[in-house]
């Protein structure tokens, strides 16, 4: 399976759907589907029965997972979208970077 340009904790922006443009904080990767779920990103309305946690029931907003091809990480430096590179650092270890400005995404 190849790596994926994105985990868990990065900030994206959305390239296409009914809410491109905007940016998010990834909650999670779901690896076996290419998606990833994305804070304030791609909100459904979804039915719930009253249980413990909410006594009322009814309708909850909450996040659906965006297809990954739809998603660039956030350059920490300028701000805006950009692709990402892997690189071996001095350490040995294999980082990612940003390809608009040279620096490290963490």
């Amino acid at each position: 399976m190849s790596k994926l340009h994105i985990k868990k904790g990065d900030t994206v922006y959305v390239n296409s759907g009914e809410d491109k443009g905007k940016t998010g904080r990834v909650l999670k990767v779901l690896v076996d589907k290419n998606r990833a779920i994305v804070e304030g990103i791609n909100m459904v309305s979804k039915s719930t029965k009253p249980n413990a946690k909410n006594p009322q029931g009814g309708i909850v907003k909450q996040e659906a997972s965006v297809h990954l091809s739809n998603l660039n990480p956030v350059d920490p430096k300028t701000g805006k979208a950009t692709r990402v590179g892997r690189k071996v650092s001095a350490d040995g270890t294999l980082v990612r970077y940003s390809k608009k400005s040279g620096e490290e995404i963490k």
